[in-house]
């Protein structure tokens, strides 16, 4: 035929891939030439008649295999069928139980929450107690810039200051306590 042919034609590189079609009946076949011997098999796809016998010829055998899966299957099927009122409950309980883990401990669950109100408290605390001594260096600033006992009473405090003829007795510093010598002598 026509193939012959055209093979004489390629050439006589033993390693050059021919590839031909050639159109017979209807069908399409792919033909992979070599020009050596290892690979002159000829290689065609099946037509789509081809696939559907295909098909109708394992279909007994495919019936067969879901039967016996069916078979397998269907006691287990049956006892969920027969479980599903617990089963049900059951992962209503799960559901259940799980939210409640992700409310008390989740991020932002009961127990972080009174964490932070807790927190919220000591600060609050620290505000107030803050405000407090505002206000009262607030009252010292402003007694110290009118009341003149305010300020005598400063000066002899915090400067030594004292009147003509006073004396200001100043206590002397508690002396410092001297640590003992250590021992350098090593026991061997």
């Amino acid at each position: 035929m026509g193939m012959e042919k055209s093979t004489e034609r390629l050439g006589q590189d033993p390693r050059k891939w021919i590839f031909a079609c050639c159109t017979f009946k209807r069908e399409l076949e792919f033909r992979v030439l070599f020009s050596g011997e290892r690979f002159s098999k000829m290689r065609s796809l099946p037509s789509p008649e081809d696939g559907l016998r295909a098909v109708v010829d394992r279909a007994p055998q495919a019936e067969a295999f879901a039967a016996t899966w069916i078979e397998r299957i269907r006691p287990l099927a049956v006892r969920l069928f027969k479980l599903r009122h617990r089963i049900a409950t059951v992962a209503v309980v799960v559901l259940a139980a799980s939210l409640f883990v992700h409310v008390m401990f989740g991020a932002n669950g009961m127990v972080i929450y009174r964490q932070k109100r807790a927190e919220y408290k000591e600060l609050q605390k620290e505000i107030v107690q803050a405000q407090r001594e505002n206000d009262r260096y607030t009252q010292q600033i402003q007694s110290l810039k009118s009341d003149e006992k305010a300020i005598e009473k400063e000066a002899r405090e915090q400067l030594g200051y004292a009147k003509p003829g006073e004396y200001v007795y100043v206590a002397p510093a508690p002396p410092k306590p001297t640590p003992p010598p250590a021992n350098h002598t090593a026991k061997k």
